[in-house]
């Protein structure tokens, strides 16, 4: 796991929207979205859109477009492996 992929985890350990994620990291826009796709890919993210409590299925050909409409939360499987760092 990368660095920016673990400090993304850190951060959602609860729902944040892709706007709180940007105000806490100091990372680009294009390394938040291509660490999160990363981390959807594997199980470890979760998308939730349109609000905080509907989960969206993930679309690996519009995810760059919607990158930053949507909210996220670690998975079961995400906390696992974050901890194990």
């Amino acid at each position: 796991m990368s660095d920016n992929e673990f400090d993304i985890l850190d951060e959602l350990y609860f729902v944040a929207s892709y706007t709180d994620l940007k105000r806490t990291l100091s990372l680009t826009d294009n390394e938040i979205c291509a660490a999160l796709q990363s981390l959807i890919k594997r199980g470890y993210v979760k998308i939730l859109y349109p609000d905080q409590d509907t989960e969206h299925e993930y679309n690996e050909a519009t995810f760059g477009q919607h990158c930053h409409d949507y909210f996220y939360l670690a998975t079961k499987a995400g906390l696992v492996v974050h901890n194990s760092n």
